[in-house]
């Protein structure tokens, strides 16, 4: 019968080809070609219904033999040609895939990052948030809210990097302050990490793009006793061990009254090193009392409430925790630093 003699030329032919196939491509064709819609297997199932009623049976049975038969050459070649792949390259690339790969290695935190985590983790432990805020900010955030008008002196202090005329690269997070202090009513607690940008000539113990930590903290009743408490836990649980601190008049427009504190110099133990300009005192942070001035920009009644606000200089703590002389190695790239920490 003439359809069994086309099947049967179909599987033989197929056969053939599948046998003499060498890749996996060539056998994903042979699959179509022989198995697909618009195969001569396929063609003859789909004929079926015209087919005298006697002969259906037996024609249908004979193509899906068929079709059965060649699916398993089609299955062992592809397993062969897929053992085949490896086998061939560890013969021509000489590769055991049995050995172990060459180990990753894998990169940490840089140690200011570390610092800033370590510091967070301090403060949201006494009852502080976190927050953010943009580093290009808004002339009215960075200095006019901050109590420092368009014309005030203290702008020279800053040795601001603009963007625009209105649009300068923060120069202190303090900035965040200000929009925290915005956004929610006392009490308030929190803390400001950030990175901050000065123009100004960098040497040992300054840098053009440095990081700080600000903090804010107002309700009733807060004194600088507060402020004194809160930075010696602080600095207590980051060093591990008490630190001398002292205080010294300091001016910032937006607190009253201004403070520095320095610690004794961690590197020299106080017997004056490059870091501390040979002071034995490193200068740590700025802070002091929120001026009410401040408090009445973002609605606070300063008669009711009061607050202090501090902004201290993370790479410095890196610094005074590790012996580390020059600010300038923390941005330097030197692995042989980095892989220090």
């Amino acid at each position: 019968m003439e359809v069994l003699k086309r099947l049967e030329t179909v599987s033989g032919e197929a056969a053939a080809r599948i046998g003499k196939s060498e890749s996996l491509k060539e056998v994903e064709e042979l699959r179509v070609a022989y198995l697909g819609r618009k195969s001569e297997i396929m063609s003859v199932l789909k004929q079926l219904g015209t087919l005298p009623p006697d002969v259906r049976p037996r024609i249908g049975r004979a193509a899906n033999e068929i079709r059965g038969e060649i699916e398993n050459l089609l299955k062992e070649k592809e397993n062969r040609l897929a053992d085949d792949i490896f086998t061939r390259l560890e013969e021509t690339e000489r590769i055991d895939i049995t050995e172990p790969g060459a180990p990753v290695r894998h990169g940490h935190l840089h140690p200011i990052t570390q610092t800033r985590m370590e510091i967070e983790a301090i403060f949201t432990s006494m009852g502080f948030t976190v927050a953010q805020g943009p580093e290009v900010e808004t002339d009215y955030y960075n200095f006019e809210a901050l109590n420092i008008p368009k014309d005030h002196p203290a702008r020279d202090m800053q040795d601001t990097i603009w963007t625009t005329v209105e649009c300068p690269l923060r120069t202190h997070t303090s900035c965040v302050q200000i929009r925290t202090m915005e956004k929610h009513t006392p009490p308030i607690r929190v803390i400001a990490p950030g990175r901050v940008f000065r123009h100004e000539e960098t040497d040992a113990s300054h840098e053009h793009t440095f990081y700080q930590v600000e903090g804010l903290m107002v309700d009733r009743g807060i004194s600088v006793a507060n402020l004194i408490a809160v930075m010696k836990t602080m600095l207590r649980s980051f060093f591990h061990r008490d630190v001398t601190v002292r205080l010294r008049p300091g001016y910032f427009p937006f607190v009253e009254p201004g403070f520095e504190l320095d610690i004794n110099c961690l590197i020299c133990g106080g017997k004056g090193c490059s870091a501390c300009k040979n002071s034995g005192w490193t200068e740590l942070l700025g802070c002091g009392m929120v001026h009410p001035n401040v408090l009445r920009r973002c609605t606070i009644d300063p008669e009711e409430y009061s607050g202090f606000a501090f902004g201290m200089g993370l790479d410095r703590l890196v610094m005074n925790r590790y012996g580390v002389e020059d600010i300038r190695l923390f941005h330097s790239g030197d692995l042989r630093f980095l892989e220090q920490f």
